[in-house]
């Protein structure tokens, strides 16, 4: 079997590293590690697909369910909970699941890259150089650009407005879990506290208008800023701040023209990043990674489905990035308090005037052939085209849907559903009221 290096460990890393090794292949994950304190706020549905990813056990140490309140255009209400995920023990428990499955871990910072057609070499600081014949970029961000030798077809790249975040971190008062944004005039806030007393306050702000001080006055600046804001004093009381640090970050929106190529392919944050208003971070990080291995394995096993394997991940990278950018864009309109600030009028209208999920039509419903997955391969079938569904769906509860829509068409439903067993049956019939079918 072909090696594979994979370049970073997050929850995108560490994804597709277990599921090549469910497919039998060698992996060499290499890391340098987080090396400050950090916490997300994430969702059930992050939850479910790390579940889906084979990285739960990660959570058992990490997670803690808070009540998330929102103040948004002049309005607060109480969301749903939010589950704050304390990211150096998630980070600790996705290593034990990768030394479990049989994964290769490297510690270190890598140096310098060098890939050609014929494979790839990695010198890390404190190791002899690594060889591979396939690599995996996911770095998040900040990944660099492969060589210039082993670019193919580039896709659209795109790149939202310029956006940082600036993350205060400090120990407080011990009590109850609890997390809240808010937007401000300039931008829009994130604040978590867990029943440690660890607390969070994320300030984002756009980077041509925010007219911010230097580096060495950053962290004042946020104090100051968070002191003024009622919102900030209501939610952190008034317990003095221990060891009080700062972590700015850029949460542009970017989209990379390059996503993959014949022996590499490019996941998670490397391959798209999000505004963190639109989307939670782990969960489009593993929207990438969790097709990446029979991506891969199609590259490896299968060279005449190269450029369907190549188009697959392709179209749905930049369909998860549109997706997420319109989810954004609409968050950023709902606020209607100071439309004509720099903030948001840059994020308003951005990406474009798409909306971000198309009104159900059954009668535009078509049936293409696409790129899908079938038994850890690309592969290519007939699939149901949908106005929200672009790319198409293939199957519902294991009932492929293009054989189905051609009965619906010269049959009533009675007789194209008669060979569904129950629950079969009630998943195409949600799946065809959902698409505006009227029988």
């Amino acid at each position: 079997m072909q090696s594979i290096l994979i370049l970073g460990a997050g929850p995108a890393g560490a994804a597709v590293a277990l599921g090549l090794r469910r497919l039998g292949y060698p992996v060499t994950l290499i890391s340098d590690w987080r090396r400050f304190p950090a916490l997300e706020g994430v969702s059930q549905r992050v939850l479910q697909a790390l579940h889906d990813a084979g990285l739960a056990a990660a959570l058992t140490q990490a997670l803690q369910p808070s009540q998330r309140r929102v103040g948004w255009n002049g309005h607060e209400h109480a969301q749903n909970i939010e589950y704050l995920v304390d990211r150096p023990t998630f980070d600790q428990g996705l290593r034990l699941a990768l030394c479990d499955a049989g994964v290769r871990l490297i510690e270190g910072r890598v140096l310098a890259l060098q890939s050609t057609a014929h494979g790839h070499s990695v010198q890390v600081a404190g190791h002899p150089p690594l060889h591979a014949e396939f690599l995996v970029e996911a770095r998040g961000r900040q990944a660099p650009a492969l060589d210039k030798s082993l670019r193919e077809e580039a896709g659209s790249g795109q790149r939202g407005p310029e956006t940082l975040s600036l993350l205060n971190r400090w120990q407080g008062a011990t009590g109850q879990a609890a997390s809240a944004v808010h937007s401000l005039e300039d931008g829009w806030a994130w604040m978590a506290r867990r029943a440690d007393g660890q607390c969070y306050w994320q300030l984002t702000l756009d980077v041509a208008s925010a007219q911010l001080p230097g580096k060495a006055q950053l962290l004042e600046y946020c104090r100051q800023r968070r002191l003024a804001s009622a919102q900030a004093r209501d939610f952190f009381g008034a317990a003095p701040e221990q060891a009080l640090q700062l972590h700015a970050r850029s949460s542009t929106a970017i989209l990379s023209p390059q996503v993959c190529g014949g022996n590499w392919l490019r996941v998670g944050d490397a391959a798209m990043a999000v505004d963190p208003l639109s989307g939670n971070g782990i969960f489009q990080s593993l929207s990438s990674a969790l097709q990446a291995p029979a991506v891969i394995n199609t590259l490896l096993q299968c060279p005449q489905h190269t450029a369907l394997a190549q188009q697959f991940h392709r179209q749905r990278v930049q369909q998860l990035f549109l997706r997420f950018a319109r989810i954004g864009r609409d968050f950023y309109a709902d606020e209607q308090r100071w439309p004509e600030q720099p903030f948001w009028q840059a994020r308003r209208h951005w990406p474009d005037a798409q909306p971000a999920h198309q009104t159900a039509d059954f009668s535009a419903l078509r049936i293409e052939r696409a790129p899908v997955l079938r038994d850890g391969l690309v592969d290519e079938a007939e699939v149901v085209i949908t106005p929200d569904q672009p790319l198409g769906i293939w199957h519902v509860q294991g009932v492929e849907l293009a054989p189905l829509l051609r009965r619906l068409q010269q049959q009533g439903p009675e007789q194209a559903l008669a060979d569904l067993n129950p629950q079969q049956d009630r998943a195409v019939r949600g799946w065809l009221l959902g698409q505006g079918y009227r029988p």
